[in-house]
This record gives structure tokens, C-alpha cells and sequence, in this order.
């Protein structure tokens, strides 16, 4: 098995630590966080901080960024580059429950969550959280360092633009285009596309604040 480092040691990285569990192409050896330096996850060791990640390249570990996303993508896209500029290697983590059709794509760096179901024709970007039970339909093109929560519905022909966040339980009518830094809250429906980033809520949603 492949060895797999995980970048953060909170609550995204337990269901991260399961997923990867049922997966069995990956071997857990070790987690970064400084934070919790000589702690451990699920009995998995933290064995530094980030400033681990050269040194783990350049012995041919691959990498998961398991810091979680509300909102904001910053940290994990920040993670996300560090490891690139050390020619690390990013896993694709895929649950045994998940289903993605052999006609998406799915980039690196991205985990699919227990029962997430992605249709033919999706492209979805790299370092991108598609979390439980979520839908992605026909030929929906999803941006790099998105968090599609849990239980969300992104219909046919839309286009998620990088950097969003798309809440749980959101729906997004099909055909949409979703603004970069756009955030869906919980529950919303989106049945405009978001000419400006910021947080839409309701039914159906508007934007809240810029």
C-alpha cells in the first residue's frame, strides 16, 4: 500500500481516517498538526507540523489535506501549494459506498465522502472535499478547493467556480453558475446564478452579505 500522510487532526480528519479505512489503497503513516504534536487521531500519530511535508515528498509519501472547509477555503488551498512546491504527491480518496462514473474526473488531492454519487461527465477540480451523501449530476464542472457538504444536490449543467462552499442540504438548480467564493448556506436553493461572492441563503436564496 501506498503510504499517506494526513495535513490537519480534527474532526474532518476522523471521517477522512474512515473513508480511507474503506477504501484499502492507503497506508496511514502519520498526521501533521501542530496543534496536536505527539497526540494522536483514531490511534494514528501526529508526528509533526507542516514543516514535515519536504522531507515526506522526498521520501515518496502522498499527501491528504484532512483540515476541514466552512466557508472559507483558505488554509487548505495554502496547504494544498506548500505541498505542490516540494513536488509532493496528492491522493485521490474515494469511499467504498461512494459511486463516480467512469466518464468524470476527479482531481487531485479530492476526497468523496460515503454515499456521494457523481454522474457521467463531472469534472471536479483538485483538493475538493465532496462530502456524505452528496449529489453531483450530469456534466457538472466543480472548481478547485471546494467543500460540497453533505447532503447538497448539484443538478445537471452547473458550474461550481473555485473556492466555494455549498452548504448542507443546499440545491442548486440545474444549469447554474455559482461565483467563485461563493457560499450556499445550509438548506438554501439557488435558482440564479451568484454574480458575486458572498454568502446566499433562503428559499430561494439571495445574497446575504459581500
Amino acid at each position: 500500500m501506498k503510504k499517506i500522510i494526513l495535513i490537519g487532526g480534527g474532526g474532518h480528519c476522523k471521517s477522512c481516517i474512515e473513508v480511507i479505512h474503506s477504501q484499502g489503497l492507503y497506508e496511514i503513516a502519520g498526521i501533521l498538526d501542530g496543534a496536536l504534536v505527539a497526540g494522536n487521531v483514531l490511534g494514528y500519530p501526529v508526528i509533526g507540523d507542516d514543516d514535515m511535508i519536504e522531507a515526506l515528498a522526498a521520501d515518496g509519501h502522498c499527501f491528504l489535506i484532512t483540515v476541514g472547509q466552512i466557508k472559507n477555503s483558505g488554509i487548505r488551498r495554502k496547504l494544498f501549494e506548500k505541498v505542490k512546491a516540494c513536488y509532493g504527491e496528492f491522493a485521490v480518496v474515494k469511499a467504498s459506498t461512494a459511486y463516480v462514473s467512469e466518464y468524470a474526473s476527479v482531481g487531485e488531492g479530492t476526497i468523496l465522502m460515503h454515499g456521494v454519487f457523481v454522474n457521467a461527465g463531472v469534472s471536479i477540480g483538485v483538493n475538493g472535499i465532496i462530502n456524505t451523501k452528496a449529489l453531483v449530476e450530469h456534466d457538472v464542472v466543480i472548481g478547485n478547493h471546494c467543500h460540497i457538504s453533505t447532503g447538497s444536490i448539484i443538478n445537471g449543467d452547473c458550474v461550481v467556480e473555485d473556492n466555494c462552499f455549498i452548504g448542507s442540504g443546499a440545491v442548486i438548480r440545474q444549469g447554474i453558475v455559482i461565483a467563485e467564493k461563493t457560499v450556499a448556506g445550509a438548506g438554501a436553493v439557488v435558482v440564479r446564478n451568484t454574480e458575486y461572492e458572498g454568502v446566499y441563503a433562503g428559499n430561494p436564496a439571495v445574497l446575504m452579505n459581500k
